[in-house]
């Protein structure tokens, strides 16, 4: 079969989009890393099979349902209406002309979406209920959102822009996440009687910055791939503004705490690096690097002014999930409609588009909201959502699990074969006393 230029150039695209896909998928990485240091040993087992669960079951879903409500026919610019199972579009046009290429990149997306909630909710959630909240999220919450700006919907009529999802899944996720942890209620000791937030410390700070760093790396696929497009200058223009971005958030986020505080603190060092990226995703293709950097050191200092701000809303987010992506979320978003070089308020674009960019993040904050409460609602009043105080004491890797993230931290060398014996050794499987991990 002789391949045609055309032919030849749709290869090319395939092989660009498969790239940044697996770009993404490493990102599922970051997030596994970046939860299970920011939490406790006791709880790692627990975190790092939410995200494996959020992957397969996230990825399943979006094929079946996920990707039709997005991309099908729309109906009224809400939701898609058909292309179910990937089959029977009516108007979608796949990339490259592959449809598989299409929903490989985009189901990477709406995984991210859904594990972005598994932070806010960690150390307490019942392991089969959160199942359901992955399902929602990759079925009907992303989804539309996501047909409202990038399935060609009411946002996307309107003229609202987010180039790689700052508001389509990084506000989406966040407030899921903070809707989830304020129904969830708190982790055992996060309040004291008089309300004060007390700090709970991760188990391992280098696993949590091998997490940030490995999510430096994917965004890169994750906002280099969103060109859709063989435009070399523009892809290399978006990676620029991208890592400029994360790199001011690191050094806001890490000079602020050292101003307030005193120290320069490494965990909000590592969520500021976040917070820069998720603030230029919006916008990464149509701000400049001035306005990158700009973005970057800004959210920097608001995710670290955010996460104090939802401890004294009592609502406990063990991984500054809310801060990063909420918060930072609707900052990039409306950042577009102050630095978009060419419409933007401060390029003498008028505020049209600050108020469009204000309206998507306004309505995606309402529905995430609502069906997220209806959703924990729901779960909470039938099956019930949290683990038994019990439970949350030991750990949630023994009882939800049936292991220790660290066999050997919980019961010591004699667990293992081999290992010096003693009289109190016992199974490796055991159950431990509530003091093993209070200090953990």
């Amino acid at each position: 079969m002789e391949l045609t230029l055309e032919g030849l150039e749709n290869n090319v695209l395939i092989l660009f989009i498969m790239l940044a896909s697996v770009l993404v998928f490493i990102m599922h990485v970051g997030f596994t890393m970046l939860e299970a240091g920011f939490t406790r040993a006791k709880n790692s087992a627990n975190i790092i099979a939410k995200n494996l669960m959020t992957l397969c079951l996230g990825f399943l879903v979006y094929w079946a349902v996920g990707f039709a409500i997005m991309y099908g026919a729309s109906a009224s610019g809400l939701f898609g209406t058909d292309g179910f199972f990937l089959l029977n579009f009516s108007e979608y046009e796949p990339l490259a002309g592959s449809i598989a290429i299409d929903f490989l990149f985009q189901g990477m997306f709406a995984a991210t979406a859904a594990t972005i909630v598994s932070g806010a909710v960690a150390e307490r959630m019942k392991f089969g209920v959160y199942g359901f909240v992955a399902v929602a999220m990759t079925a009907l919450i992303y989804p539309v959102i996501g047909h409202w700006k990038w399935g060609g919907g009411w946002l996307a009529e309107l003229g609202f822009l987010d180039f790689a999802g700052s508001t389509v899944v990084h506000l989406t996720g966040g407030v899921a996440a903070f809707v989830g942890a304020l129904i969830l209620g708190p982790r055992i000791g996060k309040f004291a009687k008089d309300g004060t937030a007390r700090a709970i410390p991760g188990h391992s700070m280098p696993l949590g910055a091998l997490g940030v760093l490995i999510l430096f790396f994917g965004w890169f696929g994750f906002n280099g791939g969103s060109v859709l497009a063989l435009d070399g200058p523009v892809i290399a223009s978006v990676l620029l503004t991208t890592a400029i971005a994360g790199a001011a958030g690191g050094v806001g986020a890490g000079y602020w705490t050292r101003l307030r505080y005193g120290k320069f603190d490494v965990g909000m060092l590592g969520n500021g690096i976040l917070a820069g990226l998720v603030g230029i995703t919006a916008g990464a293709d149509v701000v400049n690097n001035l306005g990158a950097v700009l973005v970057g050191l800004l959210a920097g200092v608001v995710v670290a002014l955010a996460v104090p701000l939802v401890d004294k809303l009592k609502v406990d987010d063990p991984v500054g999930a809310v801060s990063v992506h909420g918060v930072c979320g609707a900052l990039g978003t409306l950042w577009v409609g102050l630095m978009h070089t060419e419409e933007g308020l401060f390029y003498g674009g008028g505020a049209t588009l600050l108020g469009v960019q204000a309206v998507g993040v306004l309505a995606t904050i309402a529905y995430v909201g609502v069906v997220t409460a209806v959703l924990f609602s729901v779960l909470k009043a039938t099956v019930g959502i949290r683990v038994s105080e019990q439970e949350e004491i030991e750990g949630l890797d023994i009882h939800e699990h049936g292991m220790y993230g660290y066999p050997e931290l919980a019961l010591g060398p004699a667990a293992y074969p081999g290992g010096p014996a003693t009289e109190t050794s016992g199974p490796a499987m055991a159950p431990v006393p509530k003091t093993a991990f209070q200090t953990t």
